[in-house]
């Protein structure tokens, strides 16, 4: 069993950024691949970006460039770094941890509660 507890978000301005973390414990961390993704009012849970448990990264192609997911083991504590941040990306942000670092949503056993982002314009 692993537990994951995001923080980190907030408001903030278009063109600000934001760094959300999740803190996972529980069973060990570095085994699973980690991944975000975020739900807006209205729309489905959709893909962010993903780390595998080697460090391989996977992003969504709306947040390229402007975003960053990252992972320190020694923590058991995965980031996502969002810059240039678009009223578009206002969603709770969910972390999520599995054994593959894909975009499917089914993919991964273990979620957080969330937290929320809002971008204003």
């Amino acid at each position: 069993q692993v537990q994951l507890v995001e923080s980190g978000g907030g408001l903030v301005q278009a063109g600000g950024s934001l760094r959300l973390s999740c803190a996972a414990s529980g069973r060990t961390f570095s085994r699973y691949a980690m991944g975000w993704f975020r739900q807006a009012p209205g729309k489905e849970r959709e893909f962010v970006a993903a780390i595998s448990w080697s460090g391989n990264t996977y992003y969504t192609d709306s947040v390229k460039g402007r975003v960053t997911i990252s992972r320190d083991d020694a923590e058991n504590t995965g980031y996502l770094q969002m810059n240039s941040l678009k009223p578009e990306d206002t969603a709770v942000y969910y972390c999520a941890a599995g054994w593959y670092g894909t975009s499917s949503s089914s993919d991964y056993d273990y979620w957080g509660q969330g937290t929320q982002v809002t971008v204003s314009s």
